[in-house]
């Protein structure tokens, strides 16, 4: 069995997806040209501070919690992001995974990624660094249990965003029943143009309120999670453009996050 609580981090980074990559049938892919990053809307501002909690569910199971905490330094927005099991589900696969992303409120590019993984008896930690002058990322990857290290470095284009930072990157850009918003997006050592599609309009109840919604469905040609399901996320019909509802639809099952509460402190 896939442990469910595991893909809390694949949908959040799937743009998620988390989520990163095309979840379509497998088929031969063309290379096209990567897209420029566009730059966040004039006039769109990201909060000060923001934590959006998430209860994640798995079938019939709290399989955990999701919590994304946003936080402005000058021109960049930081994010972090923690996925925590619980429940039955914690005395199966115990999991507790931390995501550091950021981004230029300016540009939209990323500052950089990295990520703390305890899954079971698994631990790795793993760096993402982007060197745009020269046109390089870099990654660095430790796993704590062996005490063995790589180092990986790979072209990159002279912005991008990454699997994080990509879903409130995504806030910025007008969106419109129908409109598919199209930017570059590091992964695995890679870039991907991820398609960001807008579905239509649906009203989600929340622990945390009713919202009207824009549904959007993350899209790409290639990438980790190619082939293993499909995957939403709601945000706001407003200008704000929050995401309260997440959803990858996978072959051994749904998970979905609802929002639980908003804080703004």
């Amino acid at each position: 069995m896939k442990n469910p609580v595991r893909w809390i981090a694949m949908v959040c980074l799937s743009v998620g997806g988390a989520a990163q990559g095309q979840i379509f049938a497998s088929k031969p892919v063309v290379q096209k040209p990567i897209p420029v990053l566009p730059a966040p809307q004039p006039g769109f501002q990201y909060p000060a501070h923001e934590t959006l909690t998430f209860s994640v569910d798995w079938r019939v199971f709290t399989a955990g919690t999701a919590v994304f905490h946003l936080d402005q330094a000058g021109d960049t927005e930081k994010i972090s992001a923690t996925a925590d099991s619980s429940g039955a589900v914690n005395m199966l696969f115990a999991v507790v995974d931390k995501f550091q992303s950021g981004f230029d409120t300016k540009t939209g590019c990323s500052t950089g990624f990295s990520k703390q993984i305890q899954e079971g008896h698994r631990k790795i930690s793993s760096e993402l660094t982007f060197d745009y002058a020269h046109g390089k990322q870099y990654q660095h990857e430790r796993n704590l249990v062996k005490g063995t290290a790589t180092q990986k470095e790979a072209n990159i284009p002279a912005c991008v965003t990454d699997s994080l930072s990509g879903i409130f990157y995504a806030q910025s850009q007008p969106m419109a029943v129908g409109q598919t918003i199209g930017f570059p997006l590091a992964d695995s050592m890679r870039t991907v143009t991820v398609g960001m599609k807008v579905e239509g309009r649906e009203e989600i109840k929340t622990p945390a309120g009713t919202f009207q919604t824009l549904k959007v469905e993350p899209l790409a040609d290639e990438g980790v999670v190619k082939n293993r399901g499909h995957i939403w996320i709601w945000y706001t019909d407003d200008a704000r453009h929050i995401p309260v509802q997440i959803q990858a639809r996978l072959f051994w099952g749904t998970i979905t996050f609802h929002l639980q509460s908003i804080e703004t402190k």
